[in-house]
């Protein structure tokens, strides 16, 4: 006859991986009342193919993008808790995701590879008369703008991934919540990660800050607007320029009906070279999700600007470290993507979801004269992307991405 206390132990084990789905709005949170500990894993393996890529070349690649293993424990009650993800694009990933637009870290038209240690944080929280209040600490996603994309509809990053978030930081950061309101501050290095092995920087510790304030309203409605001044992100040792950022959203989680998850974000990035403001970039996104049976059709428009940066023996790198001349114009990118996927298989460990993703692309130089005209860098007008693949979800997966402690909770008393 097993023991008593190792049937609770199979029993908690069992529970991890009991009910596990995909998509964003349909993933368990941590703060379910699943067991004091969780573990999930991920990947997509896609393929895509776009046309035209730079130099007016066509781009057909196939690799494994997101592998990722998630892990999270807490103490009984809530009080404690630690968040652990690790992240091996810098094995798969390591020439970049073809992605027209997308850019940042070294990488343009591609997403770059994330760190290995994607993000480590431990902390508590407690009530305090009518608030809670939460402190947590390590390397992970500062409280600025919105979720991460991987816990999003698409597969492909949005272009305003680095306007809209800030990830892989060392950081130290502190919430407090009374009723529907909640309010974030964080102090953290403003460098970012120059390779998938890179640390945060010792010397430039807790250089940068940011606050982001969120109110829960009626009928599964989240507004939020966030704020943060970041050092120097593109140059390691502290001497490039620094950005002041600004963003603001609305994120809808309906419980029934078609839709069953929306957004609208606006983003701004201004760069200075001490109180000189050099350069400005923003971004206007909405992206919806539905489901009618097993199918999910989701949608996404976007409108960003971003640099042209000069190029590093590559069309698709980038020179580093970014400096001001470096910079040799802007272009607005508009995007139109739709997506759509259906659950072909479930079990209590493992999901699988097949999906085709198709992309129009539309660059145009804010400014003309320009040193790099996209049009021309591309011979077209337009370009198109198309992706198919399937996401592969084991274990428990989190919900939300980017929020820790009582900030975490779609939904608090």
């Amino acid at each position: 006859m097993m023991h008593r206390g190792s049937a609770r132990a199979l029993s908690a084990f069992l529970a991890l991986f009991t009910g596990s789905t995909l998509g964003a709005q349909h993933v368990h949170a941590e703060g379910d009342s699943a067991g004091r500990f969780t573990i999930g894993a991920m990947g997509v393996a896609v393929f895509t193919h776009v046309r035209p890529g730079a130099l007016a070349r066509n781009v057909t690649e196939g690799y494994l993008t997101q592998p990722m293993l998630m892990a999270g424990a807490r103490s009984t009650g809530g009080r404690l808790q630690a968040l652990l993800m690790l992240n091996a694009e810098g094995a798969t990933l390591d020439r970049g995701e073809i992605g027209p637009g997308i850019y940042g870290e070294g990488y343009i038209d591609r997403r770059h590879p994330h760190t290995w240690l994607h993000e480590v944080m431990v902390g508590v929280q407690q009530p305090l008369g009518m608030a809670t209040v939460a402190l947590f600490a390590g390397k992970g996603f500062v409280p600025y703008g919105t979720d991460d994309p991987m816990v999003r509809p698409f597969v492909k990053f949005p272009v305003n991934h680095h306007h809209a978030q800030l990830l892989e930081r060392a950081m130290l950061t502190a919430a407090a919540s009374a009723g529907p309101a909640s309010v974030e501050v964080a102090r953290f290095n403003g460098d970012e990660p120059e390779s998938p092995s890179d640390w945060p920087n010792r010397d430039r510790g807790l250089d940068s800050w940011a606050v982001r304030a969120t109110w829960l309203a009626r009928g599964s409605v989240e507004l939020s607007a966030s704020a943060a001044s970041v050092h120097s992100p593109e140059f390691a040792n502290g001497d490039g320029l620094d950005q002041r950022k600004a963003a603001a959203s609305v994120r809808l989680t309906p419980t029934g009906g078609f839709v069953r998850y929306a957004l609208i974000e606006g983003a701004r990035t201004r760069e200075y070279s001490g109180d000189r403001r050099v350069f400005e970039f923003s971004s206007l996104l909405a992206e919806a999700e539905g489901r009618a049976g097993r199918l999910v059709l989701a949608a996404r428009m976007e409108r960003t600007t971003r640099p042209e940066e000069e190029r590093a023996g590559s069309p698709y790198r980038t020179t580093r470290p970014l400096l001001d001349f470096n910079i040799l114009g802007r272009t607005q990118w508009t995007n139109v993507t739709v997506a759509l996927s259906t659950d072909l298989w479930g079990s209590a460990l493992l999901m699988g979801r097949p999906f085709v993703e198709a992309g129009y692309h539309v660059p145009r130089a804010t400014r003309r004269p320009t040193p790099l005209d996209p049009v021309e860098w591309f011979g077209a007008d337009a370009l198109w992307s198309f992706s198919a693949g399937i996401r592969l979800h084991a274990g428990r997966m989190r919900s939300r991405v980017g929020r820790y402690g009582i900030a975490s909770s779609s939904r608090r008393p």
